[in-house]
């Protein structure tokens, strides 16, 4: 076991609607089939993360805490490569038909897109 803490504390979401707006405001975007992530400089030391899975979107409940549950795992064991970003994930459609293993893949490749593009942000 490593010295890494790869809990998900309450510090590392955003909560607040100024909190949204201004990731929504001047976002860098990174996007595919399944998810459109937006991310933003934050000035903590740490990378904060919230979820805007939309009802009219994903319908089920069951199908969008699926999705809540994947986005939030794989942020918590990725967080500590992020840096010190605020990132706000909205699902697309064509995320209810793939299994979570591969939209976690998908995140993957999120996270490293947003690191490289935040660095010159």
């Amino acid at each position: 076991m490593t010295g890494i803490n790869q809990g998900f504390p309450q510090q590392s979401r955003l909560k607040k609607a100024a909190e949204f707006k201004k990731v929504f405001t001047s976002p860098v975007k990174s996007t595919d089939r399944y998810f459109t992530v937006l991310a933003t400089q934050n000035d903590f030391g740490f990378p904060r993360i919230g979820l805007a899975i939309a009802k009219k979107i994903i319908r089920k409940a069951v199908d969008r805490n699926v999705i809540k549950r994947t986005v939030r795992e794989s942020f918590r064991l990725q967080q500590h490569n992020i840096g010190n970003i605020d990132i706000v994930v909205l699902a697309r459609k064509e995320a209810l038909a793939v299994a979570p293993s591969e939209l976690m893949e998908s995140l993957e490749r999120h996270w490293l897109k947003l690191v490289s593009k935040c660095v010159t942000c």
